[in-house]
């Protein structure tokens, strides 16, 4: 089947990011398409949009077809749920409360919830919020936990089915019921492991330290400052007609969406490309919130550092880089942003399998090899 592409390209200049060396203006769409290209022509991947800013260039590219068969390519209108990359966007939140004064990272959460939970405490070490935004709190990954094992049963047909069930009657008050049943087993701060429970949590917190909705501060935030007026996590109905189409593994079946009733800061923001690129172009800038919220704040090992939801990376060729993952049942991404090349990607797939983040990676590595970084 014939693949169709759609492409913008735009030249806002040349210079480079602090003192790396001028480089030569490099062809992007040809670059992004050789690599894309190949990726959508396997069997299971359908769709795949692409945004790119390099050394002043920007790109957006979208291929394939959003549903099998019907040849209807995204385009920059296309709503995407982005799963767990929403998850910097708390983060980015977090990091502009530390600076207005409206929470320390060194807090105990228990100050910010109105019941006691003597629970989140290990030893007489309470779990701070430095620890829930770097997620190593040692929450669960998900509460209610029996999601927990749906979720270990990825590939199962059901698996989209069996969580949705679980999640739709799911409410926050459920939540906070039963972080009361956490049991902490280490001094929280020092094991990394990752936490949906941790930033659903931390909406809570920031909705007790601003006196607002946690989606009307992310919306208020990325809207006014960003222009990201299409990135939200519960869309009207109208919006709801361009939410992309996914799929599952290798079912042919579309896959539905992700639905919870909780804060929704951990995996349930929804966006588009056009909004991304705003994002993309935001976290390169030296702005005091984007350089809080890219603090290393736990190392892990040489290479890897957790920070504001931020997986901080130390590559000897790329510099130091930020990047996260996101994936739902019908849908992987990533972001990359490393501001040593002034480069920054967002790429998704409408498909979520067990080797889909590998194939973007590919794509990922080839684009950067592809630009000589």
């Amino acid at each position: 089947m014939k693949k169709t592409i759609v492409f913008t390209v735009t030249f806002l200049s040349v210079f480079c990011f602090g003192q790396q060396p001028i480089k030569e203006t490099v062809n992007l769409k040809s670059i992004v398409d050789h690599a894309v290209n190949k990726m959508v022509e396997k069997p299971v991947i359908n769709a795949v949009s692409i945004g790119i800013v390099y050394q002043g260039q920007e790109y957006i590219g979208h291929y394939g077809e959003l549903e099998k068969g019907k040849s209807n390519l995204p385009n920059n209108e296309t709503i995407y749920e982005i799963g767990s990359l929403g998850k910097t966007l708390t983060g980015t939140l977090v990091a502009k409360a530390v600076l207005d004064k409206k929470l320390k990272l060194e807090d105990p959460v228990q100050k910010y919830l109105s019941e006691d939970y003597p629970n989140l405490v290990f030893n007489g070490h309470p779990v701070l919020i430095k620890d829930l935004v770097t997620h190593t709190s040692g929450l669960p990954k998900m509460l209610p936990l029996e999601v927990n094992a749906v979720l270990n049963d990825f590939t199962n047909e059901k698996a989209p089915e069996n969580t949705n069930n679980i999640l739709k009657n799911y409410k926050q008050k459920d939540f906070l019921r039963d972080l009361h049943t956490v049991k902490l087993d280490a001094v929280p701060g020092h094991k990394f492991s990752y936490s949906n429970a941790g930033i659903e949590l931390l909406s809570a917190v920031l909705e007790k330290a601003y006196h607002k909705n946690f989606e009307v501060l992310l919306k208020e935030y990325f809207a006014d400052n960003l222009q990201m007026k299409h990135t939200k996590i519960n869309l009207s109905k109208k919006e709801e007609a361009h939410l992309a189409v996914g799929y599952h593994c290798d079912y042919n079946a579309i896959a539905p969406e992700l639905i919870s009733s909780l804060w929704g800061s951990s995996g349930n923001v929804k966006t588009t490309l056009p909004d991304m690129m705003e994002y993309i172009k935001y976290q390169l800038k030296n702005t005091p919130e984007i350089a809080e919220s890219h603090k290393p704040l736990v190392k892990i090992d040489d290479t890897f550092s957790s920070g504001y939801t931020w997986r901080v990376i130390t590559d000897e060729k790329l510099g130091t880089l930020y990047k996260h993952h996101g994936g739902v049942f019908r849908a992987q991404c990533f972001i990359y942003v490393i501001p040593k090349y002034n480069l920054g990607v967002f790429i998704i797939a409408n498909q979520s399998g067990v080797n889909t983040g590998k194939d973007i990676q590919s794509v990922l590595d080839e684009i950067f090899g592809s630009i000589s970084l």
